[in-house]
């Protein structure tokens, strides 16, 4: 079991999470090794929460079934619950965003592409459209009449 932790700076906002329901997925974006042969391999995949696939041999079910290309090895991942929102805190901490079940696979690096969610901390806007690649986010809460931001991310993924 292995758990995706989030570190970062909220500033105004706090309940970060992605945008992940059932009619709008997100997809999980991970670089991917093999245990087996501990092959990288050279594309990001992305894996959804909602999405089942057959693994070989009828043994069920993964969100994430994979051949190494290299040792021919299958393997899966599946998310175990949905996303808990990243709350802000003085000073920040690390908080465990995800939970994913790996067999003969190991995600090394999460690439947070796609769609994330914040809310304002005294005011309670809703942001929708945040983007995270940059390593950075701003903005202004009209209603608190104040800027907000996301800063210092730093993802993590360790063993559960």
């Amino acid at each position: 079991m292995f758990a995706l932790t989030l570190t970062a700076e909220l500033a105004g906002v706090t309940n970060l999470r992605p945008n992940d329901t059932e009619d709008s997925p997100f997809w999980y974006t991970f670089k991917v090794q093999c245990t087996s042969c501990r092959e990288t391999h050279p594309n990001q995949v992305a894996v959804s929460r909602f999405e089942n696939n057959e693994m070989s041999g009828s043994r069920g079910e993964a969100n994430f079934v994979w051949k190494c290309k290299n040792c021919k090895r299958e393997s899966s991942a599946t998310i175990k619950a949905a996303p808990t929102p990243y709350e802000q805190s003085e000073p920040a901490k690390p908080r465990k965003i995800l939970e994913f079940d790996c067999r003969g696979l190991e995600f090394t690096e999460f690439i947070p592409e796609g769609e994330w969610l914040v809310d304002g901390t005294d005011s309670n806007t809703k942001f929708t459209g945040v983007e995270l690649t940059e390593g950075e986010w701003f903005d202004y809460d009209e209603k608190a009449n104040d800027e907000v931001s996301i800063k210092e991310l730093k993802w993590e993924i360790n063993r559960a």
